[in-house]
């Protein structure tokens, strides 16, 4: 399946992605841990986004873009794959779209995690003790959620116009929200058999 998994940042993408991603044999790629990886061996790319990260920002359309499509050219993709922090603007949908297109592939869902914004907050501020990330204080993590509204949510609305949005209560217990997720994914791949 070649999925997305949207959600705020702290609605648990990661720990799903991770999860759907093993079980359903496709690589998952996380523009987010590719970032952090390049930024943790210092290199050109990681120095260059350091400072936006720090911010609470958005790493450049055109940057992230060439990341993904060399990801997604890997030959472990070739039968599919989970995208996990990408697209977040309407411009990197419409590369995606370009470059799916231009190898003959296409989405088959989308998957939304819906979660209260404090009960984020909080999740992140919890995270951040555990895994000594500094770059999630309450400031940033707010702006993040500010900057997920603004540019990332209405990637939710073009998905669902085109039939492949799939809203999944992100609270509960990790294999609460993982049970729903695969419920969801059953259907789409039942409704694509018949």
């Amino acid at each position: 399946m070649r999925l997305i998994i949207l959600g705020p940042p702290g609605a648990g993408k990661g720990t799903q992605a991770e999860r759907l991603a093993a079980h359903r044999g496709i690589p998952h790629v996380s523009t987010g841990d590719i970032f952090r990886s390049n930024i943790k061996n210092e290199t050109p790319l990681g120095l260059q986004v350091k400072d936006i990260l720090a911010s609470g920002g958005y790493v450049t359309d055109e940057i992230t873009n060439q990341i993904v499509a060399d990801r997604l050219a890997e030959p472990d993709a070739a039968q599919g794959f989970l995208l996990d922090g990408y697209p977040r603007t309407l411009a990197q949908v419409d590369a995606l779209d370009a470059y799916l297109a231009g190898q003959g592939l296409s989405l088959d869902a989308v998957i939304e995690l819906t979660v209260d914004e404090d009960e984020i907050v909080q999740r992140i501020l919890k995270r951040a003790e555990t895994s000594g990330r500094a770059d999630d204080t309450e400031d940033v993590i707010r702006e993040r959620q500010d900057i997920y509204q603004r540019e990332t949510a209405p990637l939710a609305q073009r998905y669902a116009d085109r039939g492949l949005l799939r809203q999944v209560d992100g609270l509960g217990s990790v294999d609460e929200v993982e049970t729903r997720i695969g419920a969801v994914l059953d259907t789409v791949g039942n409704e694509q058999s018949a």
